[in-house]
């Protein structure tokens, strides 16, 4: 598998990977209605957008997108970042995709920097979050808003 930055003639295959991902798996968790309105708002513009604020990596087998993912400061700060649009397509799930994709966000610099990591977990992906070490803040799953799930990685490792 090979991971590497976002370029500008990615935003499609990106947006395209994600939109599918939502449609075909977190439909299971949220009704597919919900998922298709939302799914709207992920066009190319929307990748463009979080690539602009946030390093975005893209993983391939061969010729083929697997994964997306992003890494970025955290509400500005320096000392903490925050896991954006990691999704991975449907028929490869449970195959190490997002795990590699995770692992190549760990080695940025924006992640590699915070003393805490942060991620908004949809309810569908908490388990996998949980696998990576990631905790929900005072050690209870709550839902925001009735659909996601906050979850962070403290790092006695980041720089201050």
């Amino acid at each position: 598998m090979e991971i590497r930055r976002f370029e500008e003639r990615d935003a499609e295959a990106a947006a395209a990977l994600v939109r599918r991902n939502l449609l075909e798996v977190n439909s299971r968790d949220y009704g597919l209605a919900a998922m298709e309105s939302f799914a709207a708002s992920y066009g190319p513009e929307k990748i463009r957008e979080i690539a602009s604020r946030a390093h975005f990596y893209l993983a391939f087998e061969g010729n083929a997108l697997v994964a997306t993912g992003a890494v970025g400061p955290y509400n500005g700060s320096r000392h903490e970042s925050i896991v954006l649009t990691l999704f991975v397509l449907p028929e490869y799930h449970g195959r190490g995709a997002g795990r590699a994709m995770l692992k190549a966000l760990e080695r940025d610099e924006y992640y590699a920097r915070a003393a805490r990591v942060v991620v908004s977990a949809s309810i569908t992906a908490c388990g996998f979050y949980e696998k990576m070490g990631f905790a929900y803040p005072g050690g209870q799953k709550t839902l925001e808003d009735g659909d996601h799930c906050w979850m962070e990685k403290l790092r006695s490792c980041g720089k201050k």
